[in-house]
């Protein structure tokens, strides 16, 4: 990747740590959830004038892409519910990289060359390895790691999908701002049937919070899908993961949690993994 792909992909990385960490000490995660991408689809409605709508062609993985966004934005509050979100969020974006290499080489005929792979496998690691920073451990929570992988597989499905339909849309940028327009009022119209109140009450306490995550949102998503009509999809989902470490630096320096060893582990590994996906395959 060159380095104008890799700054503007770690930029995006640290809007989602950012949007992220505004949902972490929300109150109810579906419902605000819902409104951060609500929020974020009325970003993408009023940049909509001023983008080319993508090629009718890519319309149908459009469709699957906003279908596979939404079902994430439900999978990891549900996967919230059963495990710790230090834990659940590294193994979900963790193991999304690897699946979405495995992906690009099967259905885009994207191969890594070894160094690349490596730069992949050592980045995953990395972020997995912030599920280890807990004085307890991994704790014994089956159903929380399997619907935090489950979330990974999400994960990689829309990454694998967004990066097809943005080479297929003639325009990424439209792509782009279809896609978040479309989940964003899916997952909106979908949590209204069980979580009004909850909705209301986000609305009324932290809509500020809440439309600065939405833009921080679908900003972050129009750079990654930009990058991934450029740049191979595993290494550019991997370099994207690096998220979680600045999420851990934002609990670190803001929420004040502490930095644990396997977060120096993490960093370490991270660091290598962005060296290696310099490489070309």
């Amino acid at each position: 990747m060159s380095s104008e792909i890799v700054l503007v992909v770690l930029f995006a990385a640290a809007l989602n740590a950012g949007w992220n960490a505004l949902v972490k000490v929300s109150g109810d995660r579906i419902a605000t959830m819902a409104i951060v991408t609500f929020m974020g689809a009325l970003v993408s409605l009023m940049a909509l004038p001023f983008v080319e709508l993508p090629d009718p062609a890519s319309w149908p993985l459009l469709a699957l892409a906003i279908a596979l966004h939404t079902a994430y934005h439900f999978a990891l509050p549900v996967a919230y519910n059963h495990g710790d979100l230090g834990q659940v969020y590294p193994i979900s974006r963790g193991s999304a990289p690897l699946l979405v290499t495995l992906g690009a080489a099967a259905f885009a005929g994207e191969v890594l060359g070894i160094p690349s792979l490596f730069g992949v496998i050592f980045l995953s690691a990395g972020v997995m390895a912030l599920a280890f920073d807990r004085k307890s451990g991994l704790r014994r929570r089956p159903h929380a790691v399997l619907l935090a992988l489950l979330t990974g597989t999400c994960i990689a499905a829309y990454t694998l999908v967004d990066g097809l339909g943005a080479r297929q849309a003639g325009s990424v940028l439209g792509f782009a701002v279809c896609l978040t327009i479309g989940d964003g009022l899916l997952t909106f119209l979908i949590a209204l049937i069980w979580k009004a109140r909850e909705m209301r009450s986000v609305v009324t306490t932290q809509l500020g919070s809440s439309a600065l995550a939405g833009a921080m949102q679908v900003g972050s998503y129009w750079m990654i899908i930009w990058a991934m009509a450029y740049a191979p999809l595993g290494a550019v989902s991997a370099l994207r993961e690096t998220s979680v470490l600045f999420a851990a630096l934002i609990s670190t320096f803001i929420l004040k949690e502490g930095f644990g060893v396997w977060r120096f582990v993490s960093a370490g590994m991270i660091a290598c993994g962005i060296g290696l996906t310099r490489f070309k395959p």
